[in-house]
């Protein structure tokens, strides 16, 4: 496993982690993972939620992780209705209970709003931070130009910007941008679709000795 720092922290994280948007739970799983070096998991309150009940997969990364009984990286998000400021608060300490850990590594905000003020949001981030809830902060779905309203109001750069990156998915502007601001560009479902199987991409893996899913 190659692993890279996380955005401006000196925090590695694995190229491949482990997303559980829509992981139902099966023994041995995870502990697999982290023998495999991809001991990033990544998860959110809104992850397999049933009618009004949240964090169902925070619950069960949180407890096959236990089971596992192995270091790991765990991140998770709050969902865009849920950013005034005292709901960051109290979603943040509901996802470290349902995670059952003492810090949630990275709290993201799983999409902006078009409501609640990010500066609202981020100084209840920043708080979380301080106070030992969370190491580090991060956003999701997030383009370059609501980044640079969040870089303008907050006084702390999110480390990370979780987005949509695929063969046939790809925003290079807010590529661009976090790499311009040093913000780790994370990938959501690089292997959708059929793209494994695309004539080009099947080319390239056997000129490599390589699966589809390797290309991808």
């Amino acid at each position: 496993m190659e692993y890279a720092p996380l955005g401006p922290t000196d925090q590695l994280i694995p190229r491949i982690g482990f997303g559980t948007a829509r992981y139902c739970g099966e023994p041995g799983v995870l502990q697999r993972a982290i023998e495999l070096g991809a001991n990033l998991f990544d998860t959110a309150e809104s992850y397999n939620a049933f009618g009004d009940e949240p964090g169902v997969a925070e619950r069960i990364v949180g407890r096959e992780l236990r089971e596992a009984g192995a270091p790991a990286f765990v991140a998770t998000k709050i969902s865009a209705r849920n950013l005034r400021y005292d709901d960051v608060i109290a979603h943040a300490l509901a996802s470290r209970e349902r995670l059952g850990i003492d810090v949630i590594d990275l709290y993201q905000i799983h999409a902006p709003s078009s409501t609640i003020p990010i500066t609202e949001t981020m100084r209840a981030m920043e708080r979380l931070v301080a106070g030992g809830v969370i190491r580090f902060i991060g956003v999701s779905n997030f383009n370059a130009a609501e980044l640079e309203v969040l870089l303008k109001t907050a006084t702390v750069t999110p480390a990370v910007n979780q987005c949509k990156l695929s063969v046939g998915a790809r925003d290079d502007a807010t590529i661009t941008f976090c790499k311009a601001h040093n913000i780790q560009y994370e990938a959501y479902s690089p292997l959708r679709g059929g793209e494994m199987s695309l004539p080009a991409v099947k080319k390239i893996g056997a000129s490599h000795g390589k699966s589809g899913a390797q290309v991808v």
